[in-house]
């Protein structure tokens, strides 16, 4: 609520963030930054039903200052920038992308406007997208063996269009999901992988 009845202080605690932030990536990129190949920012902006804010309002606060750090990333290092963001973030992606971010995870696909082949469609060309692999809930810790299996080999064939694909998961593996699903998941990666000679 503080972003809409609060923008003065919000901004305020914002660029006290960024000088921490910058003095961070400052020292990261002076030591690892030859060495490096990706380096991660998070920043939860989406719930299930869309984004914690419009667009308007991402692009005033948090797409000058997600700029700065992946500007700051491309000049001082070989970076690749890497966000993590949970929830339905589909209609900052192109200010995201604008701002320079390479890399999107964990790529929540059940949230609104974050199907897979949306997702690539729309955004495929311009960016990576680490995740979505499988759903955590629903099919990895429940599903049966050829159910894991078709949404893997269904995902990697949708992702990894053309590149731009890291599989992973939707989100964290939970305690209930039993250790042969896990099995069969990289099984089910392992042949996608084999078929197309990666």
């Amino acid at each position: 609520m503080d972003l809409l009845t609060d923008p003065y202080n919000v901004e305020k605690l914002l660029d006290q963030l960024m000088i921490r932030h910058l003095s961070t990536l400052e020292k990261v990129c002076k030591y690892v930054g030859d060495i490096v190949d990706v380096i991660r920012f998070g920043d939860d902006l989406g719930m299930n039903t869309g984004p914690f804010m419009d667009a308007e309002t991402y692009r005033k606060l948090f797409k000058p200052r997600h700029k700065i750090l992946c500007d700051y990333v491309k000049t001082h290092s070989r970076m690749h920038t890497f966000i993590h963001s949970c929830g339905s973030i589909s209609l900052l992606m192109p200010d995201m992308i604008d701002a320079g971010i390479e890399i999107f995870n964990p790529v929540q696909t059940r949230t609104y406007n974050m199907a897979p082949e949306f997702l690539k469609k729309e955004f495929g060309k311009d960016c990576t997208f680490w995740g979505g692999g499988i759903e955590t809930v629903g099919t990895l810790n429940n599903g049966t063996s050829q159910q894991i299996h078709d949404q893997v080999i269904e995902r990697m064939e949708i992702f990894s269009q053309g590149g731009g694909y890291v599989f992973n998961t939707v989100h964290n593996i939970l305690p209930d999901v039993p250790p042969q699903n896990i099995i069969t998941m990289f099984d089910a990666v392992k042949e996608f992988n084999d078929r197309r000679n990666i």
